[in-house]
């Protein structure tokens, strides 16, 4: 089940990179990579809720990692601005992340 959720995230973050790459579809070779990542990451997402996991824990995980990853994606790739309050952030969003997954489990 985690296996799923983290291959979505990976996915969609990989769709949104490829987007990026695109320049807003001026770039045709990369909305191949888009649509499969973007495919892949909602096939992936359904599997997940299939082997049990709620809908609010999956979508919440998946879209706060997908966030954090894409700015850090973006830094490092298109050398995107990433300030302090940014990556402050970030660090919420995993400091939420976990709040989510230690709430799941009582």
């Amino acid at each position: 089940m985690w296996w799923f959720l983290g291959a979505a995230i990976l996915s969609e973050v990989a769709g949104t990179v490829s987007l990026r790459a695109s320049e807003g579809g001026r770039r045709k070779k990369w909305l191949i990579p888009v649509a499969v990542g973007y495919g892949a990451a909602f096939v992936l997402l359904a599997k997940t809720l299939g082997a049990g996991m709620s809908v609010g824990i999956a979508y919440g995980i998946w879209g706060a990692c997908g966030v954090a990853l894409t700015s850090i994606a973006g830094h490092y790739i298109f050398h995107e601005r990433l300030s302090a309050r940014m990556a402050f952030g970030i660090v919420l969003i995993m400091f939420g992340v976990l709040c989510i997954e230690l709430g799941a489990s009582h």
